[in-house]
């Protein structure tokens, strides 16, 4: 009898488990499913706003008779106002190409980590959005330190790993960032692992830069780089440094730094 009950137990026990087991999985794919759905959106609504005609293409002819342009093209801020509107967290917009990276770029100082666990319509994510730390002043700081996840199913900042192999940086040497109101593409000067146990430099505590701080950051990035760009950067330049986890090492991180082209 006492076996018959300790046997009855077992099966209460594992089916229990089996039902939080099967809520977990119920809960990640929806949540994989809402992140995919609303991220396809946002990259739509920015596509439609890029198709708009252009000045180039479309004239009208006002009464003295003179040609004025019939649409404007679209400017960065006309680009991302929708988005903005929708949530004014919103700073900017990262692009790689090859990769997955196409996503806005959030940044709360007040609550600093909020979007490593919220979605853009402020609903509980694990996958987050990509966000700016909060020590950073977009448009000021010489250096923007953006955090994103590492999600197994290729999404978020995964897609930065593929620059452990230098024949993806030699064909996609350029990170697209733009800001709400700025355009602005990155030639990227260093990649690296990182041991958050076991270093000094703390990449992310390097925002507001003098010419000394800025020249001594870039030294440790390029000198702690998997391989060698032949890029580099001098103190006045702006700088991006994309930060997501890696597993070289325990609770490690993979970091791409990488510097605003000026035309």
């Amino acid at each position: 009898m006492k076996r018959k009950i300790i046997g009855v137990i077992i099966i209460i026990l594992l089916l229990v488990a089996g039902c939080f087991a099967g809520g977990m999985f119920h809960k990640q794919y929806t949540d994989l499913i809402s992140s995919e759905a609303s991220f396809e959106k946002l990259q739509e609504q920015i596509k439609n706003t890029e198709e708009l005609p252009s000045s180039e293409t479309e004239q009208s002819t006002t009464e003295h008779g003179e040609n004025t342009p019939a649409e404007t093209e679209p400017t960065v801020f006309d680009k991302y106002r929708p988005l903005q509107e929708q949530n004014g967290d919103m700073v900017g917009w990262i692009f790689i190409e090859g990769t997955e990276v196409n996503y806005p770029v959030m940044q709360t100082p007040d609550e600093p980590d909020y979007y490593l666990k919220h979605s853009f319509e402020k609903t509980w994510s694990d996958y987050g959005v990509p966000y700016v730390d909060e020590d950073c002043t977009v448009g000021t700081s010489n250096n923007l330190v953006i955090y994103g996840h590492n999600m197994k199913n290729g999404s978020m900042f995964n897609g930065l790993l593929q620059y452990k192999n230098k024949e993806f940086f030699q064909s996609h040497p350029v990170i697209c960032f733009d800001t709400i109101d700025t355009p602005g593409q990155y030639q990227v000067l260093a990649v690296f692992c990182y041991d958050t146990h076991n270093e000094s430099f703390k990449y992310y505590k390097h925002t507001d830069m003098d010419e000394a701080e800025f020249s001594k950051y870039v030294e440790n990035c390029r000198s702690r780089s998997i391989y060698d760009t032949g890029i580099t950067a001098e103190y006045g330049d702006m700088l991006i440094t994309l930060s997501t986890c890696e597993y070289t090492y325990t609770n490690g991180r993979f970091v791409v730094v990488a510097k605003k082209i000026v035309e």
